[in-house]
């Protein structure tokens, strides 16, 4: 039976429409965003069957290019799709978070580079530029590396810092893994960075290691 065939205030939109999204399932919600069934299986049916193989939204929100190609109901418009509308959630929870908030608290710069960092496949280095008030100059993405190691020079993030003309900054960076414990090369790089950012009077508020849905702070541990 299609789902146009189902009693309304069954259908997925119609649900939406009347209840509000957070009332749906998370297969009504990926229903929706599939759209249209295939010859013998409704949208529904196609989005029940993603879940089971993907185990779950996140999963299928982080997966490659290539795998949900393969999957059912996403061809390729649907994952340029996928991929704004996750971009587009990025960017609203960091407009959000930089006009609202100046990062004097670290929970405030914690969930910031949360909602950044998490679902990077790779691990990145970043640097929050701030003012002397604490506000954001700029998000600056300085490295990249492997999935498990990036290569940092303090130099160069002296040369951005005295360009963006910050009086204060945050260091993050990623663990793919999800774990957020610190590693020793965090912390000698962490050291390097502190000691030469000194010389130029820019001050280092904390550092974040962020995991899956967490991050620990360096300033926090005890470690800064």
């Amino acid at each position: 039976m299609k789902i146009t065939q189902w009693p309304v205030q069954e259908r997925p939109r119609e649900k939406l429409l009347h209840y509000g999204a957070d009332k749906l399932s998370d297969a009504e919600l990926l229903a929706i965003f599939i759209n249209t069934g295939t010859k013998g299986s409704d949208a529904v049916a196609l989005a029940r069957e993603a879940l089971q193989t993907f185990g779950s939204l996140r999963s299928i929100v982080n997966a490659s290019r290539k795998r949900l190609l393969r999957t059912k109901g996403i061809g390729v418009a649907r994952y340029v799709l996928l991929q704004a509308s996750i971009e587009l959630h990025h960017r609203s929870m960091a407009e959000m978070m930089v006009k609202e908030r100046s990062f004097t608290k670290a929970d405030d710069a914690s969930k910031y580079l949360v909602s950044q960092l998490r679902d990077k496949q790779r691990e990145v280095f970043v640097v929050l530029m701030l003012d002397s008030q604490h506000q954001l100059i700029a998000n600056r993405e300085m490295f990249s590396g492997t999935i498990n190691s990036a290569a940092v020079y303090p130099r160069e993030i002296v040369k951005q810092a005295l360009e963006d003309n910050a009086a204060a900054v945050i260091l993050a960076h990623n663990h793919p893994s999800g774990h957020t414990k610190p590693s020793d090369a965090d912390k000698y790089i962490t050291d390097k960075i502190v000691q030469a950012l000194a010389l130029v009077d820019i001050i280092v508020l904390d550092h974040f290691v962020v995991g899956d849905c967490t991050a620990a702070s360096f300033a926090g541990l005890g470690l800064l």
